[in-house]
């Protein structure tokens, strides 16, 4: 799979103010719309870093994930916003932002109303025990539906084993029981089925060409402890050491699935 496309955001629209990360609608040099996460917000850029690696594993793992692109923001962009809080994130984000394809009309996914086949409900949930992804539930699906297909979106809270560099070793072979929480749970009957393609998709090359495609600026982190290695090498540890056999998280997926229906 080729590296990412840059884009250049040449109009803030407008933002989309669900979460704390105040994301926006940007207009790009190319004509394409797009959902721009900054790297100003408060969640910080190790939410960037794990967006980008979230939604280009799953991308790899052929689940439905918008175009992921980076944005390079100008600051002078905030002279045209009348909002201040606006102007000091653009100003703040000055440089490499993350952004995925806008998908205009999409509407959020319900868990009611909204179908979804076991086959696709059990490669998300797999994946997103995998990169331990605590936001997918019902409250905060974090699915949209375009075009009668559902789309996984905002990864920014999964791999937070980077919040805590010293918890690396446990949480890379943590059996993630969040994954009970999940909103597709109740579908995933193939999670057996699906295991054995998923972790051959996600084979050594892969993950290294996915840890590969994140900046180096956005790897400079104060609270690292050096003595770990690289945080690059540290990120492809934890996502080898986690597809590691026996995988832990597959079977607790597989547990929380029994016990939910």
């Amino acid at each position: 799979m080729p590296g990412l496309r840059t884009v250049a955001a040449t109009r803030y629209l407008t933002p989309l103010r669900e979460g704390g990360s105040l994301p926006a609608i940007v207009e790009a040099d190319d004509e394409g719309l797009y959902v721009l996460k900054f790297r100003g917000a408060g969640q910080g850029v190790k939410a960037l870093v794990a967006e980008l690696l979230a939604g280009e594993i799953g991308r790899r793992l052929g689940l439905p994930v918008p175009e992921i692109v980076f944005a390079e923001l100008d600051a002078d962009l905030a002279r045209t916003e009348p909002d201040p809080e606006i102007q000091d994130l653009i100003r703040a984000s000055a440089g490499l932002n993350f952004a995925i394809d806008y998908l205009p009309g999409a509407l959020s996914f319900d868990p009611v109303a909204d179908g979804i086949d076991a086959e696709l409900a059990s490669r998300i949930v797999w994946f997103d025990a995998f990169i331990a992804n605590l936001d997918r539930t019902p409250r905060n699906a974090n699915l949209l539906v375009w075009h009668r297909r559902p789309w996984l979106i905002d990864h920014g809270a999964a791999l937070y084993f980077h919040h805590d560099w010293p918890a690396f070793p446990a949480q890379a072979t943590n059996a993630f029981p969040l994954i009970r929480d999940h909103v597709l749970l109740g579908a995933a009957t193939r999670l057996s089925e699906n295991d054995a393609e998923m972790t051959e998709r996600l084979d050594a090359r892969a993950l290294q060409d996915v840890v590969a495609l994140v900046p180096d600026a956005w790897l400079a982190d104060p609270g690292y402890d050096p003595g770990a290695g690289p945080p690059r090498d540290v990120y492809l540890r934890f996502l080898q050491q986690r597809l590691a056999s026996p995988r832990a998280f597959v079977e607790e997926a597989r547990r929380a699935h029994a016990m939910h229906v």
